[in-house]
C-alpha cells in the first residue's frame, strides 16, 4: 500500500503541476469521487489509498460517493468539476466501456479527463445464494440449463465487470440467467447473500466475506477449464485474466470554460 501511495503521489505531482510562481499545490483538500456506492471495490479501494496518499501530499482527501447509472453520475460530476487539480475520480472498466453502451453521455474519457494511473486489480468469484441448491459450479450449470430464465444474477450495473463476467459465463455454459443490474457491487452482493437474487460475480473484496459464509462456488472435475474460460474478462491492455477488475484514477481536465 505504501508503494501504491508513493506511485500515486508522484503521478499527482506530475499531472497536477501548477505554473511557476503559483501557489504551492495542494493548498486545500482533494475530493476523490467514487462513482459507486459504499461497500463495493471502488469505494473500498478509494478509502484504502486515501489515507496514505493524503499523508504523502500533506492534505486531506475526501471520498465522495456519487453512484448510479453504471458510474455515469459520478463521472459526470467529475467531468463538470473545476479542472484545478482538486477533483480526482477512481473508476473501473466503465471508464472506457460506457461510451459504447450509452447513447447520450455528458462526459468523454479523453476530452474530460487526464489519466493518473492504475492503482489496483481484483479477480472475481462466483457467489451463489444459500437458497440455490448448488454447491459447485457444475451443479449451478445443470440447474440453469434445466430452468432457463428462472435464475437471476446481480451485477454492479450495465457494462461493469460483474455484468461482463455474467454474460460470458452464460455464453460459455450455454445457459440463460436473468441479469439484474444494481447501483454498485456492494448492494448487488448484499442482495445475493440475502437471497433476493440467485448469484453474482463479485470481486474478491466482497467475495472474501461471502466465502466465510460458504456462498462461493467451487469449480472441479472436467468443467474447470470451461468455468475459467467463462469467468474471464479483458483488461484495457488487451490481455486476458480471470475475472479482472481494473481500478484507475484520473483527474478532471475539461477546459475551464466548460466547468460547472
Amino acid at each position: 500500500m505504501k508503494r501504491m501511495a508513493r506511485f500515486l503521489c508522484a503521478s499527482l505531482a506530475l499531472a497536477l503541476a501548477v505554473p511557476a510562481g503559483a501557489q504551492t499545490y495542494p493548498s486545500q483538500p482533494i475530493r476523490m469521487i467514487a462513482p459507486f456506492p459504499p461497500g463495493g471495490s471502488v469505494d473500498i479501494t478509494a478509502r484504502l489509498i486515501a489515507e496514505p496518499l493524503a499523508g504523502q501530499l500533506g492534505t486531506r482527501i475526501i471520498i465522495d460517493n456519487r453512484s448510479g447509472a453504471s458510474g455515469n453520475i459520478g463521472m459526470e460530476a467529475a467531468a463538470r468539476a473545476k479542472p484545478d487539480g482538486y477533483t480526482v475520480v477512481l473508476n473501473t472498466i466503465p471508464l472506457v466501456t460506457n461510451q459504447s453502451l450509452f447513447d447520450k453521455l455528458t462526459w468523454d474519457p479523453i476530452r474530460d479527463f487526464a489519466p493518473i494511473g492504475m492503482v489496483a486489480t481484483s479477480p472475481h468469484v462466483l457467489v451463489i445464494a444459500s437458497k440455490v441448491p448448488a454447491s459447485k459450479v457444475e451443479d449451478l450449470v445443470r440447474l440453469a440449463r434445466a430452468n432457463p430464465g428462472k435464475l437471476s444474477y446481480a451485477s454492479a450495473g450495465v457494462g461493469t465487470t460483474f455484468h461482463f463476467c455474467g454474460e460470458m459465463f452464460k455464453d460459455s455454459t450455454n445457459t440463460f440467467i436473468l441479469h439484474v443490474p444494481y447501483r454498485g457491487g456492494g448492494p448487488a452482493l448484499l442482495d445475493t447473500l440475502a437471497g433476493q437474487v440467485d448469484l453474482s460475480f463479485s470481486d474478491t473484496v466482497g467475495g472474501a466475506a461471502a466465502r466465510q459464509g460458504g456462498n462461493v462456488a467451487r469449480a472441479g472435475g472436467d468443467r474447470r477449464k470451461a468455468i475459467r474460460a467463462a469467468a474471464r474478462c479483458a483488461d484495457p491492455a488487451g490481455s486476458r485474466r480471470e475475472g479482472l477488475s481494473v481500478h484507475a484514477v484520473a483527474r478532471a481536465a475539461r477546459p475551464s470554460g466548460h466547468a460547472a
